[in-house]
């Protein structure tokens, strides 16, 4: 295993935490495919609470049952027993599935998009592009995700997350949490074929557009 391989590090960023001191009093495993710049790490998070909760408070959290590999796929994935903690500053992208939610009714979570607006989406985070919908308050850019915030990851639905041309996700993930700091770009796209939607000729109808929703 290299050592030090998280190149990116806080200033400030806490110590690793050992198994036996995790902070979080209580917690519950949570399956998790984490992307830094390099590697690819899937494992188990022990977090107490909702994951988005969780990473955004930029603590280490506790993992275990990790394996890795190069993000290029050069090599398949290998155990790594020594990464025992990750801080998730070094996360650009987290993809997770239904288990990493709190369980809700289907009125909470109608509830929880209540005044907010969905754009679709593509996010560039190199070398990553996650394509997918973000839900955000009436007024608010999609642009302004590149604007620093108390919140460091953004959640995406029905998501996926390309390397390249080659896609990283599959069936069982459920959204993608991504790191703001990592954020180069923002698109409005369409979800079907990830471009950008096209103009149509001739002038405007009337009503509002995708492209005045946020105005």
């Amino acid at each position: 295993m290299p050592f030090d391989f998280l190149k990116r590090k806080r200033a400030d960023a806490a110590p690793s935490l050992s198994p036996t001191e995790n902070p979080q009093g209580d917690s519950r495993p949570v399956r998790f495919e984490g992307l830094t710049e390099e590697w690819r790490l899937v494992g188990t998070m022990h977090i107490a609470g909702r994951l988005s909760d969780v990473i955004n408070r930029r603590e280490p959290i506790e993992i275990s049952d990790v394996r890795w590999m190069p993000i290029d796929g050069s090599t398949p994935l290998e155990d790594a027993p020594g990464l025992r903690s990750v801080d998730p500053y070094d996360l650009v992208v987290i993809m997770t599935d239904e288990a990493s939610l709190p369980i809700l009714t289907d009125e909470q979570r109608a509830a929880n998009r209540v005044h907010k607006v969905s754009y679709d989406v593509a996010l560039e985070a190199p070398p990553y592009r996650i394509i997918g919908t973000v839900f955000l308050h009436p007024g608010s850019d999609p642009e302004r995700l590149l604007d620093r915030a108390t919140e460091m990851f953004v959640p995406v639905v029905d998501a996926r997350c390309l390397v390249g041309d080659r896609a990283l996700t599959d069936d069982s993930v459920d959204a993608i949490l991504v790191n703001r700091f990592y954020l180069r770009g923002v698109d409005q796209v369409d979800l079907r074929t990830g471009e950008p939607h096209q103009k149509l000729p001739g002038a405007p109808l009337g009503g509002v557009s995708w492209q005045d929703r946020s105005r």
